[in-house]
């Protein structure tokens, strides 16, 4: 074990390399063996275990809906970001999943052992990224990191944006609720602070392309933060009728306190840009390589290598292609290569929106008329139905320039907080009418905002975990069923929105694994996906921006797909004439956000349950 790994692993408590035998060497056999003598005793470890995890992040028990009642106290405390605070997280993992490997599993249902299953594989997986020497970990999340603080990663983009969207204030409490995570917010920045030194003195440091693009940030959530700004009108404007010295008290933090801590971030991104390089991939980074392993095992949830992603990519990207050949040339795009049909159908002015916000307007209304539309073929496709509460928002301005084109997710367990889709409205010319609809589909429904609330419904753990390749696989699937649903059935260019989205994520497996693994530069990242896919310049140079960041990440998306059409056709053919398309949907959705091979077994027993 080299130096740099030790830096880090000893500031988090001596994780150790080893996570097979994670602490247990220090019971003994048997010793923390529950009898689960009813299923009683498995949901009572089952929810131990969720509170665990909550209490270190108190702002998911925010999004979710349940910090009341006796965990009420949750609303007005943030989560940690000093190594200190990562050591005691990483530490509950690792007692918690020692006390799940301890716990007799014998006669659980499929549903409770699936349970177990799912937190093994995210808590050991997490493990493994703390041991690393730097860098975020999402523990059964999607967003893993070898940076603190960078374009689309920080307490300085996420903070402000949880409070506006996510905290609610309905009352006194609440606004008071709020001004105690706001006065948190320095101390989050400079736990940050300290872990981005930690990184700078071992030499990790991020692309000059990405710092400029977090500085330029910084300077505007500072500038922001100077004036009080969103941080204050973001209660007060839900203050109005609750009496109070709210803006006094919220623009007193937010210059006196927030400012300068942002001002040491922006001091330390700084300092990291006079000794950046433009080197986009890990292969640069100090122990790259084993990050980056780290990393695409963490989003595809498989032990894929770099270069079978690789291969996976351009075979499916010239598969896709094509589909997309016949369609190009009966709308009159006859010649060229796919890429370049796909560059000239992109600068037909028929499928553009107007510039400003007559054009945002346009968008809005588009994304609305496209979820009435897929709300309403959701009995074809499924056998539960779940609400899907959903709001359609403008991500914040601040975000916008690190921002990819859209995100979404599912709401609050208790429906009070609803779904979200943000869409990126920097300029309207991120967008195309036949890109849209897909993208709406992706993001609500049946995308995440439909998933999400199936898993809502799940015990509070599985409310909290999900894997990348799941997740985003999902929502790939959802663009698929849409077209299988007659979403682009009437306009043929929307179909090939949907194909190009396709081919554009068969095209990150490959230039995900270029710039990180084949040390492609950032231009050429940037220009695979515009020769190759037709894709609009301005998108994919946030796309390979994103992928710099998050290394491993957008490989989840095709490889997850993939994994779901596979077990699709399983099934059918196991099945014969007995199969039905809304038990498939149901068992997959139904089984919760699950890791690839849990994935194999939930489909597995719907098939044998179909056959008995």
């Amino acid at each position: 074990m080299d130096h740099l790994q030790l830096t880090r692993r000893e500031a988090l408590f001596g994780l150790g390399a080893g996570v097979s035998t994670l602490a247990l060497a220090a019971y003994a056999p048997g010793a923390l063996a529950v009898s689960p003598a009813s299923g009683d005793a498995a949901a009572a470890l089952l929810d131990q275990l969720a509170w665990n995890l909550i209490d270190l992040e108190p702002g998911t028990a925010t999004s979710l809906g349940i910090d009341t009642g006796d965990k009420a106290y949750l609303r007005s405390r943030m989560a940690g970001t000093s190594l200190e605070a990562l050591g005691k997280y990483a530490a509950n993992l690792r007692d918690d999943l020692v006390r799940v490997k301890a716990f007799d599993k014998t006669g659980l249902d499929h549903a409770t052992q699936t349970h177990f299953d799912v937190i093994e594989s995210a808590y050991e997986t997490a493990l493994e990224g703390f041991a690393l020497p730097y860098g975020d970990v999402s523990c059964g999340g999607w967003r893993n990191t070898p940076y603190v603080v960078i374009q689309n990663t920080g307490a300085y983009l996420d903070v402000p944006r949880f409070l506006d969207s996510d905290h609610p204030v309905q009352n006194a409490s609440d606004a008071e609720a709020y001004l105690a995570r706001l006065a948190a917010f320095p101390a989050l920045l400079d736990g940050e602070v300290e872990r981005m030194q930690a990184a700078t003195r071992l030499g990790m440091i991020p692309p000059d392309f990405l710092l400029d693009k977090a500085i330029a940030q910084m300077q505007s959530t500072l500038a922001d933060a100077q004036a009080g700004g969103g941080l204050v009108t973001s209660l007060t404007n839900r203050t109005k009728d609750i009496p109070g010295e709210w803006e006094t008290r919220a623009a007193r933090i937010a210059k006196l306190d927030v400012a300068p801590a942002l001002e040491r971030q922006l001091a330390e991104l700084r300092t990291q840009r006079a000794q950046a390089t433009g080197d986009a991939g890990m292969w640069a980074r100090p122990d790259g390589e084993e990050w980056y392993r780290w990393g695409l095992k963490a989003g595809t949830t498989t032990t894929l290598s770099p270069d079978e992603i690789h291969e996976m990519g351009l075979t499916q990207l010239d598969e896709i292609h094509a589909r997309m050949d016949p369609i190009l040339k009966s709308i009159g795009y006859t010649s060229g290569t796919v890429g370049e049909r796909m560059i000239a159908l992109g600068d037909d002015k028929r499928y553009k929106f107007a510039d400003g916000d007559p054009g945002r307007a346009a968008i809005m209304a588009f994304i609305q008329q496209r979820i009435d539309w897929i709300r309403a073929q959701m009995p074809r496709a499924f056998r539960t139905l779940v609400p899907a509460r959903l709001e359609v928002k403008r991500l914040p301005l601040s975000e916008e320039p690190g921002a990819p084109s859209a995100y979404g997710g599912a709401g609050s367990i208790d429906g009070t907080i609803p779904g979200k889709m943000w869409i990126n409205l920097r300029t309207t010319d991120l967008h195309r009418e036949y890109t849209l609809p897909t993208l709406v589909h992706h993001e609500t429904i049946p995308g995440h905002v439909w998933q999400g609330e199936y898993a809502n419904r799940m015990p509070l753990i599985r409310s909290r975990l999900a894997f990348n390749a799941y997740s985003e696989g999902w929502a790939l699937y959802a663009e698929q069923l849409a077209d299988e649903l007659g979403a682009y059935d009437q306009h043929p260019e929307w179909r090939l929105g949907y194909l190009q989205d396709q081919a554009f994520r068969a095209c990150r497996l490959v230039v995900d694994t270029g710039l990180h693994h084949k040390r492609w530069t950032r231009e050429q990242g940037v220009r695979f996906f515009v020769e190759r896919n037709g894709s609009n310049a301005e998108e994919v140079a946030s796309e390979v921006d994103r992928y710099c960041s998050w290394p491993g990440q957008a490989c989840g998306y095709k490889i997850g797909h993939s994994e779901i059409l596979r077990q699709r056709a399983l099934a059918a053919q196991a099945l014969g004439a007995v199969y039905d398309l809304r038990d498939f949907d149901d068992a997959v959705v139904k089984g919760g956000n699950v890791p690839m091979d849990v994935l194999a077994k939930n489909v597995a027993r719907y098939v044998a349950d179909a056959k008995a």
